[in-house]
């Protein structure tokens, strides 16, 4: 019985550690981070980043949202100036099975393990890195990153990319 109400909470363990992205985040220790109230995206660094139009809307909307859930508002004037940056890389997974030597009913070759299967997947990884910089310095003053795979797949990717953003940016400001 105890077993069966341990069970969602065993669940909810599982599933946040199937979290599939990684962050990491860098700052000037310098900075006091409490002088940044307002922001602005950098468009000529945003216009240079390689991903579609659509990807780049849905990065920027969730930003926005991130970022006004720190009290932060888009300015005209801004205190810190935002710049994404991407990059992806095509991974292959090449795993081989029961290669036909092994440990069977003693050492060597054992017929029943010959007949090995090898299987080749690939995946896309993808990194997003968001910087905050200075508008008044026009210095870096905060970089986050996170990598995870992406998926093509349209109405998997806008939640995704708000995971992707919210992971990143919950590393902001620093504590």
């Amino acid at each position: 019985m105890k077993a069966i109400k341990l069970l969602p909470v065993l669940f909810l363990f599982v599933l946040g550690a199937c979290s599939s992205i990684r962050v990491n985040s860098d700052y000037d220790k310098n900075v006091d981070f409490s002088q940044f109230k307002t922001y602005a995206f950098q468009k000529s660094g945003i216009d240079r980043v390689q991903v579609s139009e659509l990807d780049k809307k849905r990065i920027l909307r969730a930003i926005d949202a991130e970022l006004s859930k720190k009290g932060m508002t888009k300015s005209e004037n801004p205190d810190l100036l935002i710049n994404i940056l991407t990059k992806e890389r095509e991974k292959l997974d090449v795993n081989q099975y029961n290669a036909g030597w092994g440990y069977g009913w003693g050492y060597g070759w054992n017929p029943y393990l010959w007949g090995g299967r090898t299987y080749v997947t690939s995946s896309t990884e993808g990194t997003l890195y968001i910087d905050l910089i200075d508008a008044k310095k026009k210095e870096l003053v905060w970089e986050g990153e996170g990598v995870g795979y992406l998926t093509e797949n349209r109405d998997k990717k806008e939640s995704q990319i708000n995971e992707f953003v919210a992971k990143i940016l919950a590393q902001f400001p620093p504590k």
